[in-house]
């Protein structure tokens, strides 16, 4: 079994209430140094595949057609590691 990290972001030409939210919060907090933050999604998929490049693929297949949303958002695969 192979575990794929997925990464689910807005693309920068879409508005970001949830990052401007919490990059306000921030700011109230003291924390006035971040200057910006962009909300996403993280999602872990273990693959049953021993394979690392028919996983990457799966995961691939899996963001595009349900993970996504192509018109607002891109995606990136971040990591393929066994699992134990």
């Amino acid at each position: 079994m192979t575990r794929v990290h997925v990464r689910v972001t807005l693309r920068p030409s879409i508005l970001d209430p949830e990052g401007q939210a919490v990059g306000h919060a921030l700011a109230r907090l003291g924390l006035g140094a971040v200057a910006a933050v962009r909300a996403g999604k993280h999602f872990e998929l273990d693959v049953e595949t021993d394979d690392p490049a028919e996983a990457e693929r799966v995961a691939r297949e899996a963001a595009a057609r349900l993970l996504a949303n192509p018109v607002t958002e891109d995606f990136e695969v971040t990591a393929v590691e066994p699992v134990a």
